[in-house]
């Protein structure tokens, strides 16, 4: 346990908690959570599973129904070749992107990941007994992933390679040519790519999103993929994730799981499924509100005195350089996250856990409302 530590997000979704519980009012951008209610036919189908008794275990890697669908919503979507032997329905994506680390890396290997990046990748990477080897992003071009950077940090004792397009934290993207290069290198090494796709109906500007699940028919030895129903169907407390991927690296997470979790929640899967098949229409006018989100942020974000930042391209996060606004008293991003909680009453994440010191993470997951009002109170203690 002494390789990794806390998850940062939670951290402060804990300290935000217990100020609310105290009556401190926040602007809470700290959390990665959806604030639209979840649809109301998964919510239907939940409640009607309960009422009929469906609680008992199902097969530890989901129901058939659930896996033959995310299999044909991938498939008609990206064109992806899995079928529903190829899944495993997991609690949530962290429990995907968990039980693969277990199942695939083994000690001393290495898992090369872009960074800035989700606080618990290196985490669970190491809790596995490999290494992660960082790949540094920039913001000047939005947080980019580059096929160039990331196939030199590849070495012998590389495993895999780790890409999360829409980014958390950064919401940087990789094109679609970079991520072609990454697989087509990746396979001729042997090597996994494994997509966190969590985001991947959070791209703005008219922008299509870049799946690996338009390559796994071509290199089906090479490609996994995770995502998930907590963010595109705003069911985080439902915990129904999925992964994707060749036969032995599924039975291998099938393996894991039959001893981690056994299967996902019964009746939740069943929301899901309803979900996948009824809520589609409520997924484009969600997008359009968060890209008026993002919108509305960004100038404002970056007008703030030390402040730097650019739109992002996808996901629900800004991820600002606010080095020019450390002073004495709030040097680093650990310390000005914790400034903004008790003088502003804002809730942020701060960059270091995401690999930056010098960022802090802010979501866009709230409304217009709270977004000006978080914003107003940060230009007011910046000021003084």
């Amino acid at each position: 346990m002494d390789r990794i530590g806390e998850s940062a997000t939670l951290k402060v979704t804990r300290r935000a908690a217990e100020l609310k519980a105290r009556g401190i009012r926040l602007a809470d951008f700290g959390a990665g959570e959806p604030d639209f209610a979840s649809p109301a036919p998964a919510v239907e189908a939940a409640r009607q599973a309960l009422a009929c008794g469906f609680t008992k275990y199902t097969p530890g890697s989901g129901t058939p129904e659930l896996r033959e669908a995310v299999a044909a919503s991938w498939r008609e979507r990206y064109g992806a070749p899995w079928s529903a032997a190829q899944s495993v329905i997991t609690v949530g994506g962290k429990a995907a992107l968990f039980e693969l680390a277990l199942a695939v890396f083994d000690e001393g290997q290495e898992v090369v990941v872009p960074t800035p990046c989700w606080v618990s990748f290196p985490e669970q990477i190491r809790f596995a007994g490999a290494v992660p080897v960082g790949v540094p992003t920039s913001g000047e071009d939005g947080f980019r992933v580059h096929a160039e950077a990331v196939a030199a940090a590849v070495t012998r004792r590389t495993r895999a390679i780790l890409i999360n397009s829409p980014s958390n934290p950064t919401g940087g993207v990789v094109e679609a040519a970079d991520l072609r290069e990454i697989v087509r290198f990746a396979a001729e090494r042997g090597l996994l790519v494994i997509a966190d796709e969590t985001y991947e109906r959070f791209v703005y500007d008219g922008a299509r999103h870049a799946s690996a699940a338009t390559l796994a028919a071509e290199f089906p030895e090479t490609v996994v993929l995770v995502s998930s129903f907590s963010k595109t169907y705003a069911m985080t407390g439902w915990r129904i994730g999925y992964v994707f991927g060749p036969p032995a690296v599924i039975g291998a997470i099938e393996q894991v799981q039959s001893h981690a979790t056994s299967n996902p929640t019964s009746f939740a899967m069943v929301g899901a499924l309803a979900a996948l098949q009824k809520a589609e229409d409520s997924i484009g006018p969600m997008i359009a509100a968060y890209q008026e989100r993002r919108d509305f942020l960004i100038p404002r974000l970056a007008a703030l005195p030390g402040f730097e930042c650019r739109p992002p391209a996808g996901s629900f996060y800004a991820f600002p350089r606010v080095a020019g606004a450390y002073r004495p008293g709030r040097q680093g991003s650990s310390a000005f996250a914790e400034f903004l909680l008790e003088e502003a009453q804002v809730a942020v994440v701060p960059g270091e856990a995401f690999g930056s010191d010098e960022h802090i993470r802010l979501s866009f997951a709230c409304s217009l409302d709270t977004l000006a009002e978080g914003l107003e109170r940060m230009a007011t203690v910046l000021a003084d």
